[in-house]
């Protein structure tokens, strides 16, 4: 089995087309097949369904897929350490983060962490917190800031960046307006809400509220960003349970602090693999914010 074998395969599985992956790896279309074909009777294994528009992972690729990303990740982070001894940092960063975290200002540190090191490529992918610590624990991505996580594993560290409470978020001439300083979850219970898809961390915190208080609520409009959740409430079609810093996104609604969630409900951390793991580019990233203070986003 060759180090290409499985960069041929990780980039077909990822393309689900094996022309789309040729040109992205620049490499003939016939090249590649040959290169599956030679990874699949060294695992005497079939890789992929082939069909006339697409492909899929079988079984043993899928299982293949987990280690060859697991395998390429520890030898780009390999190379990646013989530089920083060398004095260099070079390589790829490759980040993710959900949208408007708080504790950190990612397009500031991306900007301050690109005229530091010059010879790094970086990568930044937005997306929920679930998905993101799925592809920190799996190699795909260097570090990831999100939503906190329930637990550190032997695949995932997390590092805290800034706790919140949780506030309501509503138009101006909504009843909840007048409701003043002891607005509670349960008065929430027959409010139609505007809220994020499942993944993405500001909806578990609020879930994870309204679960903690026994208290149901209709989600009835779900968004992917967070402008999107603005625009939606300012227009009264619901109302929004929200970190607080979002309350300066949005002057012309009605912000209301919710007296029993307690002062630390939403808590973003940067998620990282194991110190042996982590790549010399993530390292820096993190000292970098070590050495910054920075204002939530």
């Amino acid at each position: 089995m060759e180090l290409r074998h499985l960069q041929h395969f990780v980039a077909v599985a990822e393309d689900r087309h094996f022309t789309r992956a040729a040109e992205r790896l620049m490499v003939s279309q016939s090249g590649l097949s040959a290169s599956i074909r030679a990874l699949e009777r060294d695992l005497r294994a079939p890789l992929f369904v082939r069909s006339t528009r697409r492909v899929t992972l079988t079984e043993a690729g899928r299982a293949l897929l987990v280690e060859a990303e697991r395998i390429l990740a520890q030898v780009r982070a390999a190379h990646e350490a013989v530089a920083a001894v060398q004095g260099v940092v070079r390589g790829t960063l490759s980040l993710g983060a959900e949208q408007c975290v708080a504790g950190v200002h990612v397009a500031g540190l991306l900007a301050a962490f690109r005229q530091r090191h010059l010879e790094v490529e970086i990568r930044l992918r937005q997306e929920g917190g679930l998905a993101l610590a799925e592809d920190v624990a799996a190699g795909r991505l260097d570090l990831a800031f999100a939503y906190r996580t329930r637990a550190d594993s032997d695949q995932l560290r997390s590092v805290p960046l800034a706790t919140e409470p949780m506030i309501l978020l509503c138009h101006p001439e909504h009843p909840l307006a007048a409701a003043g300083p002891d607005l509670t979850v349960g008065d929430l219970a027959e409010e139609v809400f505007v809220d994020f898809h499942p993944g993405w961390g500001p909806r578990r915190a609020t879930d994870e509220a309204f679960a903690s208080a026994c208290v149901l609520r209709t989600v009835s409009l779900e968004v992917n960003d967070v402008h999107s959740l603005l625009d939606l409430v300012e227009e009264g079609l619901g109302v929004a349970a929200v970190p607080r810093h979002f309350r300066h996104k949005r002057d012309s609604l009605h912000a209301a602090p919710l007296a029993d969630t307690g002062k630390a409900v939403y808590e973003t951390v940067a998620l990282l693999p194991p110190p042996h793991a982590t790549s010399p580019a993530a390292r820096a990233l993190m000292k970098l914010l070590e050495r910054q203070t920075v204002p939530a986003s």
